[in-house]
C-alpha cells in the first residue's frame, strides 16, 4: 500500500513547522502575541521560510532508512556518517548533546558508543518518519528509534520521548484505533514515574477539553516549551490529538506556547501533516518555504523514495550528503554545502541548546 502522502506530510510538515517556529524560538507566549498579533507566517529573509536542524536531521534519518531499511545497525552507521559530515560544516544552533556526539564520531568512537547522557528533544524531532516507515511493525519501529536515539542521546528519557513520537506517527498513518487506546500505548512506553504522570495528564486534559495553551502551563511551561524531551513531546502530542479540525490549528496551537518553537513546531507539523495530508497545508506556508536544497520539491522526491523503499524493503542508493556519496548513487543532492550561504539570514539565529 502506498504511503507517499504520509511520508510527504511528515517531511513537509516538519519543514513548515520548523520554519514558522524558527524566528520565535526562545520567546514566551506573551511576547509572541505582542510582537506578532497578526498570527503565524514565515518571517525570515524577505518573509520566506527557512529550516533548521530539525528538518535537516529528519532528512538524514529518511535517507539512512532508504539506504538500510531492514538492518538497524547498518541504519545507525548510515545516520552516523551523515551526522559527521553535517557537523563538519559547523551548523548553527546544533544541540549540545548532538555536538558532543558528533565530536566523538570524528574522534573515532563507533556509532554504538558515540551517544552522551542527555534527555534533550533531538531524537524526538527526527522520529516521526521512522513511525511512518514502520507503521505496521511495532518491534522494528522501536528498534530503529533506539538506534537513532542512542547514536546521540543515551538517557532513557530521550528514547521514551522519541518512541512516543514514532508511535504517534504510526497511529496517524493507521487511523485504526480510538485515541484512548493511543494514550494507553503512550503510557506503557516506560515505567518511569515522570512519564506515567505526563501520560495521565495528557489523558485528563483531553477528557476536560483543555486547550493546548492551557495544557502547556500546567506542566510548568508558562514561559515556553523547553528543549527537555519530557516538555517538548507532551505538548506536541497534545497539539496533535486535540486539534482534529485542521493542520493549521494543530500547528499554531503549539507554536503559541512559545519557547523551543521550531522543534515543537517541527514535531507537531510532522504528526499533523501525516494526519491531514500535505494538501491540507495553507498554500502560502508551502509556497514561501525557501531553503535550498531542502526545498518542497526535494522533500516530495524524498517522500516518493521512502514510499518505494518501504514497499519493496530493498535498500536504494541515494543522494550526496555533506561530502559523503554512497557508491553507485543515482541522485546528486548536496544537502550540506549550499544552504550554509543562507544561514546568516536563517538558522543562525538559533543558540546552542540541550537537544
Amino acid at each position: 500500500m502506498s504511503r507517499n502522502d504520509d511520508f510527504a506530510g511528515a517531511l513537509l510538515g516538519t519543514a513548515v513547522g520548523d520554519a514558522l517556529g524558527l524566528p520565535a524560538e526562545g520567546l514566551s507566549a506573551q511576547r509572541i502575541k505582542r510582537r506578532w498579533p497578526e498570527g503565524w507566517k514565515h518571517r525570515l529573509l524577505l518573509n520566506f521560510g527557512m529550516v533548521s536542524d530539525d528538518t535537516e536531521h529528519t532528512v538524514m534519518v529518511a535517507q539512512a532508512l532508504i539506504s538500510a531499511p531492514r538492518d538497524s545497525i547498518a541504519f545507525q552507521r548510515e545516520l552516523a556518517r551523515r551526522l559527521r559530515w553535517w557537523f563538519a560544516r559547523l551548523p548553527a544552533g546544533v544541540g549540545l548533546a548532538t555536538a558532543r556526539s558528533c565530536i566523538k564520531l570524528w574522534l573515532g568512537f563507533s556509532p554504538s558508543r558515540s551517544g552522551v547522557f542527555s534527555a534533550g528533544n533531538g531524537p524526538a524531532m527526527r522520529s516521526a518518519v521512522i513511525g511512518v516507515f514502520f507503521a505496521d511493525d511495532a518491534e522494528r519501529r522501536r528498534e530503529f528509534v533506539r538506534a537513532a536515539t542512542r547514536l546521540t542521546h543515551t538517557d532513557p528519557k530521550a528514547e521514551v520521548a522519541a518512541n512516543a513520537i514514532a508511535e504517534a506517527a504510526a497511529y496517524a498513518v493507521r487511523k485504526d484505533e480510538p485515541v484512548t487506546t493511543f494514550f494507553s500505548k503512550i503510557e506503557e512506553l516506560s515505567e518511569d514515574s515522570e512519564w506515567r504522570s505526563l501520560s495521565r495528564r495528557l489523558r485528563e486534559a483531553f477528557a476536560a477539553n483543555e486547550t493546548v495553551e492551557k495544557f502547556a502551563p500546567s506542566l510548568g511551561l508558562e514561559n515556553g516549551v523547553t528543549g527537555y524531551a519530557y516538555h517538548t513531546v507532551p505538548v506536541a502530542l497534545y497539539g496533535f490529538v486535540k486539534n482534529t479540525d485542521s493542520f493549521e490549528s494543530a500547528l499554531t496551537s503549539t507554536l503559541n506556547c512559545g519557547g523551543d518553537t521550531d522543534t515543537v513546531g517541527a514535531i507537531t507539523g510532522a504528526l499533523a501533516g501525516i494526519s491531514f495530508g500535505p494538501g491540507s497545508f495553507p498554500k502560502v506556508w508551502i509556497d514561501r518555504l525557501r531553503d535550498w536544497p531542502c526545498t518542497k520539491e526535494f522533500l516530495r522526491q524524498l517522500a516518493a523514495q521512502l514510499d518505494c523503499c518501504s514497499q519493496s524493503g530493498t535498500a536504494n542508493a541515494i543522494t550526496q550528503l555533506f561530502g559523503y556519496r554512497k557508491p553507485g548513487s543515482q541522485f546528486a543532492f548536496s544537502f550540506g554545502n549550499s544552504s550554509s550561504w543562507l544561514r546568516p539570514f536563517g538558522a543562525s539565529v538559533k543558540r546552542l541548546r540541550i537537544e
